[in-house]
């Protein structure tokens, strides 16, 4: 631990406070290795000082109308835009990656800011006059409650202040953020945007803590609902646990991609696609594309040209505007994926490039990997089955379009799945077949904008509604239906007269 470094608050009530722990967690500059900040471990009784203050912001918060709820949210957008440029270094500074998909982690969470901003229409539902004779019935969607929202490392900006935040508030709840240690110095920055845009005290509350603190936020009678995005292990104990005392949950968890290449893909375009979307982001996002399978017709072709991408790949600090791969967030995750290289290789998988032992002049420091390449990974390879999380690609060989989607199919993970052909057929057939939750049809990385939400499926999702657009609307409000019976004034007589024979029986 270095003591040197200065010690982050947590943000309970409108205001940044000051942690009584004594245990704390080293933030990184991962393009130096150099430790930047030091998150603190916040104490039990800190995680219920933030519950307390959601809750006691929602009735206020809650009964405001949802265009001036949308007021803020304008605000808001208005102030991520201009501060872009600041934003999109603090993501780099502080996970790595370099600076154009830095900037991509900050606009995705403005682009759902920007969708959360149209609240009085998202909430607006249907309503039949006369459904009945003389009865009416309306549907309203209301704000839940307080929710939770655990964070993952890997995007900063874009998920806890994207995914969760927007569209919570916006709807008149409020939220806990349990942000990642590693990297929470985006989101306590961009509290204070939400601060200057008119946020009300306690409406958003963030601290960093264990996982025995967070665990307070899946059993506390105050927490209403729960949005996680992490492993598959801990997504499926917080579902399991957040619903069984009585919450809703969304649980967005790991992925295992996989692409089919087909003979008839213009492969030179095709690579350059995968490269973008294997080792974009060093490989740390749940839509990496870390396995192509490929006909094996075209295989030789497709790695030859894959290595030789893979080996002008530009390595170096995230902030480098010639970067083109990144470092990864800490030694400890670098560790773990050289584990798994070391793995596929006792696996019996071919290594064409090997990115281990990477360093950087000047950078030496710095938490680097290359980009490696697998060939000949074969099914029940873990290399080529789980998640690894980091710049490896995995190339796997078959023999026509029905072996590649039946070997797709049978992983276990379903966030998304990509073909790439120039046959309309085969294409329609993939879309229609496939296990993956977001398609690409030539595409490498297939999310979609945040007005069409994130659809993972299998291992990828626990959970009933989704990420994101309307199922993101639905995820953090009730449904209530309201009927309604208005007596004439005859009808009013007739029935005052009845009320009074019926008194006298």
């Amino acid at each position: 631990m270095d003591s040197d470094a200065p010690a982050l608050r947590y943000y309970a009530d409108g205001s940044f406070r000051t942690s009584k722990t004594e245990k704390y967690m080293n933030c990184h500059d991962p393009s130096t290795g150099k430790v930047t900040a030091r998150a603190p471990q916040c104490t039990a009784a800190e995680v219920e000082e933030a519950i307390a203050a959601a809750r006691k912001a929602f009735p206020a918060w809650s009964a405001l109308p949802p265009g001036a709820r949308a007021q803020v949210l304008f605000r808001m957008k208005a102030l991520m835009d201009s501060h872009l440029d600041e934003l999109t270094l603090l993501v780099a500074t502080e996970h790595g990656k370099v600076l154009d998909e830095a900037k991509g982690d900050v606009l995705k969470a403005t682009e759902v800011i920007e969708f959360a901003c149209g609240a009085p229409n998202l909430m607006t539902r249907p309503a039949l006059m006369n459904c009945s004779p003389g009865y009416d019935t309306a549907q309203y969607l209301e704000p839940v409650g307080v929710f939770a929202g655990i964070v993952p490392w890997n995007f900063p900006a874009m998920i806890p202040m994207g995914w969760m935040v927007p569209l919570c508030i916006a709807t008149g709840n409020t939220i806990v953020l349990k942000a990642a240690s590693f990297t929470p110095r985006t989101s306590l920055r961009i509290i204070e945007l939400w601060e200057e845009a008119g946020l009300p005290a306690g409406v958003l509350n963030l601290v960093t803590c264990s996982r025995a603190e967070a665990e307070i936020l899946l059993r506390h009678p105050d927490i209403a609902g729960v949005t996680f995005v992490g492993s598959t292990a801990v997504g499926r104990h917080i579902y399991e646990t957040a619903a069984a005392n009585g919450k809703r949950v969304q649980c967005l968890t790991e992925a295992k991609n996989h692409a089919l290449v087909l003979k008839d893909a213009a492969l030179e375009r095709t690579a350059s696609g995968i490269v973008n979307a294997a080792f974009g982001c060093a490989g740390e996002r749940c839509m990496a594309l870390p396995v192509v399978v490929v006909e094996e017709s075209v295989a030789d072709e497709l790695v030859a040209i894959l290595a030789r991408l893979i080996k002008a790949l530009p390595v170096g600090p995230a902030y480098d505007p010639a970067s083109r791969l990144g470092p990864l967030v800490n030694a400890a995750h670098r560790e773990s994926v050289v584990s798994w290289i070391e793995r596929g290789l006792a696996e019996g998988a071919r290594l064409v490039v090997d990115g281990r032992g990477r360093v950087v002049p000047g950078f030496e420091g710095g938490f680097y990997l290359g980009a490696t390449l697998f060939d000949h990974v074969k099914p029940g390879m873990d290399i080529g089955d789980q998640e690894v999380f980091g710049p490896v690609l995995c190339m796997k060989r078959v023999k026509d379009f029905e072996e590649g989607l039946a070997l797709m199919n049978a992983n276990e993970f379903g966030n998304g799945s990509v073909i790439y052909t120039q046959s309309g057929h085969y294409a329609r057939e993939f879309a229609r077949r496939t296990h993956g939750g977001m398609v690409g049809i030539n595409v490498g990385i297939p999310v979609p904008l945040g007005t069409f939400g994130f659809t993972g499926r299998k291992h990828s999702f626990f959970g009933d509604l989704h990420a994101m657009g309307s199922d993101g609307v639905r995820f953090f409000t009730e449904l209530k239906t309201v009927t309604t019976h208005w007596f004439s004034e005859e009808e009013a007589k007739e029935a005052k007269v009845r009320n009074s024979w019926d008194g006298m029986i």
